[in-house]
């Protein structure tokens, strides 16, 4: 792919890390970012799937730099451990991407298994936790630090078998906007010079999934390649306009 000086130049110098790097919106993500001109750091529990996202990122867009960190996200200081070293090698940190992901559910409310909700409480609020807390302070010291986090619109309005799973969401959500908050207060009357947002998909489709299942509509679902823009798209915006906000990919419910 031939790329114009705009598409590179759009987050030339940044430095990005993404947290679930090695899934398809993880991978999309890193090509996508790196495309723009970023520095991407990518980060996943499962250190196979993530060399491959590394390399094909690398392949698709020659010259940038992407490079694969195996972190137990669940483990705080090794969190904090990722985001130092990003922030010494690289010399600075303009972003978190919250790519970590999990689905369960059930099909009734009242065949809920609570073993969904302690999975599920790991996976899509402790790591967002752990992210947040630890790329926080490197955030702040940049003048384009963004917090982007990827949500479901079933946290809005959850249905009755997926009882986990929504309000794991939701409370990932409410986290991440205490830490809009965090940048809100940190701007005074200048106004928030980072920012923290969430962007709402209705569930997340890729190629792959269209091959197994051809006559699928697929409606209303977000293409991970449409995510992965959108990301970038949140640096595109001031601080000011993004902080603190729900920015929808899909219908509201």
């Amino acid at each position: 792919m031939t790329e114009t000086n705009g598409t590179r130049d759009r987050l030339g110098g940044a430095v990005i890390a993404v947290a679930g790097a090695a899934g398809p919106a993880g991978r999309a993500a890193l090509k996508r970012l790196a495309e723009a001109g970023a520095t991407v750091i990518g980060c996943d529990a499962d250190a196979e799937r993530l060399a491959q996202a590394v390399d094909e990122a690398r392949y698709a867009h020659g010259g940038a730099t992407v490079i694969g960190d195996t972190v137990d996200l669940l483990d705080l200081q090794a969190t904090r451990d990722w985001a130092s070293r990003v922030e010494k090698d690289f010399g600075r940190v303009d972003g978190l991407v919250h790519l970590v992901g999990g689905w369960r559910g059930s099909a009734t409310f009242g065949e809920t298994d609570l073993a969904d909700w302690d999975l599920l409480e790991k996976l899509l609020i402790r790591t967002v936790q752990h992210t947040s807390l630890a790329f926080h302070e490197g955030l702040c010291r940049s003048d384009r630090g963004r917090y982007v986090l990827i949500s479901a619109a079933g946290a809005s309005k959850p249905t009755a078998g997926n009882a986990a799973y929504a309000a794991s969401k939701a409370a990932a959500e409410a986290w991440t906007l205490a830490l809009g908050d965090a940048f809100r207060k940190a701007g005074g009357d200048a106004g928030p010079q980072q920012a923290a947002a969430i962007l709402v998909v209705k569930a997340l489709v890729h190629d792959a999934m269209r091959a197994e299942r051809p006559n699928a509509k697929f409606a209303g679902f977000t293409d991970v390649k449409e995510l992965a823009e959108a990301i970038v798209g949140v640096w595109d915006r001031p601080a000011a306009e993004v902080n603190g906000t729900r920015l929808w990919l899909t219908a509201k419910p």
